[in-house]
């Protein structure tokens, strides 16, 4: 299941005040879910007996098969991850030292239905794994894109000067530019980001 996770995309999922990333695996054997707010990541890894059982407690007047509460558990989720949560469900969330319980409540043929999420502070492993690594992967790839980027313009702006030079001019002034300049652009980028973060 976690091996499966990894290939799920992290989504943005709002629970009151709170902004969060997650992502969830479903099988008919169990789930796997994990969440983050940037500064903690919580996890919870839940089998079929480990479901059952809690489905007995949390809906005594519900007598379903492990696996179609498991599918309705995912047509529940899928939706809030892709931005989209349910008119009749109905989210919420409590932190505690212990971890952090994702509270869902909705309806099963008609029934009320309740699902509590028990999640876990996640092992530094698993974070690496799916939060640091693919950041960090993600970043220098940006960065080697960022600097193709800027040789590509500057062998742009060689090209340009050398028509120039040798009588070219344009047809529409409208399409003049201004040589690139790496370090001012490099300022502008991290006064933007700056901005941003703040």
């Amino acid at each position: 299941l976690e091996n499966s996770l990894l290939t799920q995309p992290w989504a943005s999922v709002r629970f009151g005040e709170s902004t969060f990333l997650a992502k969830v695996c479903f099988r008919d054997t169990g789930y796997i879910l994990l969440i983050s707010d940037l500064s903690s990541v919580w996890y919870e890894s839940a089998d079929s007996e480990a479901v059952r059982q809690r489905s007995k407690e949390l809906n005594k007047r519900l007598t379903v098969h492990v696996s179609s509460f498991l599918n309705h558990l995912r047509n529940l989720m899928c939706p809030l991850l892709a931005g989209q949560p349910g008119a009749t469900t109905a989210f919420s969330c409590h932190r505690s030292p212990s971890g952090l319980r994702l509270h869902v409540k909705s309806e099963l043929s008609g029934l009320p239905f309740y699902w509590d999420f028990h999640c876990c502070p996640a092992p530094l492993e698993m974070v690496f794994r799916h939060l640091v690594r693919p950041l960090i992967q993600m970043n220098l790839a940006l960065q080697y894109q960022v600097q193709e980027l800027i040789s590509l313009l500057l062998q742009k702006d060689a090209e340009i000067e050398d028509y120039r030079e040798s009588g070219a001019t344009l047809s529409r002034d409208r399409l003049r530019t201004e040589p690139f300049r790496e370090e001012t652009f490099q300022q502008h980028f991290m006064a933007e980001v700056r901005s941003g973060a703040s």
